[in-house]
C-alpha cells in the first residue's frame, strides 16, 4: 500500500515549510502539486528575454526571513544553496511632483530623514517603533502564534495583568486604528504619509481599514531591522533548498499530481485516510491529511459530495475574497535614471500621490473600477542582485496590489471594459500603458531602454494558481471579521477542520497571507 505518514496538497510557502518541518522530526511526508512545479505564488521564469531572470509573482522574503519558520530552517536551507541579496535603502516612495523619500535600515538615519521633512515627525517615529518593541512579544503572538491555544492564552493573561486591564483595553483599541488616523493624527508631513500608507496595502488592506495602523508599525519595524531581501539568483532557488531538504530527509515531491477528493475512513468518525487523484490513483496517509488551499477549494472540491455541517457551510458560502493583483515585468537595456539618484537602489519603490491617492485607488478597485491613478509598487532586482540580468542592463518587477477581480469600469473614463467584467489581453495591455505613463513620467529615457514587457492581469494570475481567485493573492479578504480568530471561517480552531485529520493551512488560514510559512510551521509544531 502506497502510505505516507502525512499527505500535504499543495506546494506554496506554508505547505514547504511543513513539509520541512515534520521531515525533521522523522515524519515520511508526501507533497503533492496539481502544477507541473511547486511553490504556488514563488514563481522565476525569463519571462521577457533570455538572460533577464524574474520572479513572476512573490519576490521580497521580508516575512520569511524575520519568521520562526526561517530561524529554525535557515542552517538547513542555507546547506541546500539559499542565499539572499539584500539593499540598505529597502524602500522609498517618489510622487508625481518629484519629491521623494528613502527609507534606511537604519533608525537614526531614518529619524534624522523624518525630522528634515516636518519638526517633530522623527520623534514620533522613535517613541511609536520604541513602543513597538515593548509590545512585540504580545504582537508577534497575536500575528503569528496558534490563537486557541494555551500559551496564548497565558500571554494574554499574564500582559493584562502587567499592563492592567483599563491599559490593556486601550493598547487594543489602539491596535484596531487606522492607517489614516495614525498618519493623520501623528506625523506633519505629507511626504511620511505617502511613504507608510502604500504598505498596508501589501497586506490586503486599505488605509481606512481597523488595524491597518498596527500593520504598518510592524512593517516598519520589520523592514528597518530586515530589509526587503530577495533570494539570490531568483526565487526558484528558495524552491530548490526547500526541495532538496524535504526529499534528502525521506520526502517526496509529485508535480502534475491533481488531489480530486479527500478519502474518508468508514469508522463513525470518518477521519481522513488519503487522497484519491484525478487519475483514479489512491494514496494514504497515516497521521493526516494537511491541505493548502482556500476554503472554497478545500470544502467545495476535495470535501465535495460529504456530510459539512451547517455552519461550515454557512462560513464557506459567505467567504470573502480580496482585491486583485497585476504583474508588469520589464527587460531594460540600462537602469531606470530616477530623479534622485538614491532612488535606483531602493529594494521596494511606490510611486503615488500620497495618502489620499492610496485611499481613492484602493476604493475605486473595491468598487470594481480601474483605478485612474494606481498605486505602483516597483521592486529593482538588479540593483540587490546583478545576476537577475546581464551586465549594464536592468530589470523591473511591478505589483499593482489595487487592481479589480471583476470590473465594473475605468475610474478614469479612457479604456473600454467588456461588459461582462472579465479581463482580457486588449485590457490588460492598455491598462499597463497606463502605468507605463506614469513610470516614463518618472523616468525621461524609460521608453527607449524597454527591451520587452510581460503583463499578468488578475485572471492571468488565477490562471496559473488556482488558490488566487480571481486574482486575489492573499488567500481572501483580510478585514477584521475576516481574520485572526475568524479566519478563515468563524468557527474555525486554528488549522483543525471538522474532519479528524484533516488539517488547514496557507493564506486562507492564520495568520494570514505573505511568506512567512507560519501557518505550515504552526500546524507542524502542533502535529509532528
Amino acid at each position: 500500500m502506497n502510505t505516507y505518514d502525512h499527505i500535504i496538497v499543495g506546494s506554496g510557502i506554508n505547505a514547504l515549510v511543513a513539509a520541512a518541518m515534520l521531515g525533521k522530526r522523522g515524519r515520511k511526508v508526501l507533497v503533492l502539486e496539481r502544477n507541473d512545479r511547486i511553490g504556488g505564488c514563488i514563481r522565476t521564469e525569463e519571462i521577457t528575454a533570455p538572460g533577464f531572470v524574474h520572479d513572476v509573482m512573490a519576490t521580497t522574503f521580508v516575512l520569511f526571513i524575520t519568521s520562526p519558520a526561517y530561524a529554525a530552517l535557515a542552517k538547513d536551507l542555507g546547506a541546500r544553496g539559499l542565499q539572499f541579496s539584500h539593499s540598505p535603502t529597502p524602500t522609498g516612495v517618489l510622487t508625481p511632483d518629484g519629491r521623494s523619500v528613502v527609507f534606511r535600515m537604519d533608525r537614526a538615519a531614518n529619524i534624522a530623514t523624518f525630522d528634515a521633512l516636518a519638526a517633530g515627525d522623527g520623534a514620533a517615529y522613535a517613541r511609536d517603533l520604541d513602543r513597538m518593541g515593548g509590545d512585540l512579544p504580545l504582537i508577534f503572538s497575536l500575528l503569528g502564534g496558534q490563537l486557541w491555544s494555551r500559551d496564548t492564552l497565558k500571554l494574554v493573561g499574564k500582559e493584562a495583568w502587567r499592563r492592567g486591564l483599563r491599559p490593556f483595553a486601550a493598547f487594543f483599541g489602539e491596535a484596531l486604528a487606522t492607517a489614516r488616523g495614525w498618519l493623520e493624527q501623528g506625523y506633519a508631513s505629507p511626504m511620511f504619509h505617502a511613504l507608510f500608507a502604500p504598505w498596508v496595502l501589501h497586506c490586503g488592506l486599505g488605509p481606512e481599514s481597523a488595524y491597518s495602523a498596527q500593520m504598518a508599525k510592524v512593517i516598519a519595524f520589520a523592514v528597518e531591522a530586515a530589509g526587503c531581501p530577495i533570494v539570490t539568483g531568483g526565487a526558484q532557488n528558495l524552491l530548490n533548498a526547500f526541495e532538496k531538504l524535504i526529499t534528502d530527509q525521506g520526502g517526496e515531491i509529485r508535480t502534475g499530481a491533481d488531489v480530486a477528493s479527500i478519502l474518508r475512513d468508514r469508522t463513525g468518525k470518518a477521519a481522513a485516510q488519503g487522497v484519491l487523484l484525478a487519475d483514479g490513483s489512491k494514496i494514504f496517509a497515516r497521521h493526516g491529511v494537511i491541505a493548502s488551499v482556500t476554503p472554497t477549494q478545500l470544502y467545495n472540491r476535495l470535501l465535495a459530495g460529504t456530510h459539512v455541517p451547517q455552519e461550515v457551510s454557512d462560513g464557506v458560502r459567505g467567504y470573502r475574497y480580496g482585491k486583485g493583483n497585476m504583474q508588469i515585468h520589464y527587460a531594460l537595456s540600462a537602469p531606470p535614471q530616477w530623479p534622485s539618484a538614491d532612488l535606483g537602489n531602493v529594494a521596494l519603490l511606490h510611486l503615488t500621490p500620497g495618502l489620499d491617492g492610496v485611499s481613492r485607488a484602493a476604493n475605486e478597485c473595491e468598487r470594481g473600477m480601474l483605478p485612474a491613478v494606481p498605486t505602483i509598487c516597483v521592486g529593482q532586482p538588479a540593483s540587490l542582485d546583478p545576476s537577475r540580468c546581464p551586465p549594464g542592463q536592468s530589470i523591473l518587477w511591478l505589483q499593482l496590489p489595487e487592481t479589480p477581480r471583476h470590473i465594473k469600469g475605468d475610474a478614469a473614463g479612457q479604456l473600454e471594459v467588456p461588459a461582462d467584467g472579465q479581463w482580457t489581453e486588449a485590457l490588460r495591455e492598455a491598462y499597463a500603458g497606463r502605468v507605463e505613463a506614469i513610470l516614463a513620467s518618472h523616468i525621461p529615457n524609460f521608453r527607449q531602454t524597454v527591451l520587452a514587457r510581460r503583463c499578468y492581469s488578475p485572471a492571468d494570475l488565477a490562471a496559473m494558481n488556482m488558490n488566487l481567485v480571481g486574482g486575489d493573492p492573499y488567500g481572501g479578504y483580510c478585514g477584521l471579521d475576516q481574520f485572526f480568530i475568524w479566519r478563515p471561517l468563524k468557527g474555525s480552531s486554528n488549522h483543525a477542520t471538522h474532519v479528524p485529520k484533516l488539517y488547514h493551512i496557507g493564506a486562507s488560514t492564520h495568520p494570514g497571507p505573505g511568506l512567512g510559512g507560519m501557518s505550515g510551521f504552526l500546524l507542524a509544531k502542533a502535529i509532528g
